[in-house]
């Protein structure tokens, strides 16, 4: 995780069609996210920011998928987070 000017970048790394959308865990510093949408036309980058905020606690307008649009390695930012908030909400889900 990288935190720069207000905003916290992070990579993601993103399987669709799982049977629920989940946080598996981190691997290689790397975020592993399951999600339930197929990706067919951006519906699993959809679901992915909704997922993400709701799972941080922020608005879906706040997060954003600046680079892997169309690949499972993602680059998310998230606005008005610091990383110590994400990682405690992050640790929490995982543990859960």
């Amino acid at each position: 995780m990288q935190e720069k000017d207000g905003s916290l970048t992070f990579p993601v790394r993103v399987v669709p069609r799982a049977k629920k959308n989940e946080i598996v865990g981190v691997e290689g510093g790397v975020l592993r996210v399951r999600i339930a949408a197929p990706p067919v036309r951006g519906k699993a980058n959809e679901v992915l920011v909704e997922f993400l905020a709701q799972a941080l606690g922020v608005r879906k307008r706040q997060v954003e998928i600046i680079r892997g649009q169309r690949a499972r390695n993602k680059t998310i930012r998230v606005r008005g987070l610091s990383e110590r908030e994400a990682r405690k909400k992050l640790r929490n889900l995982i543990a859960s």
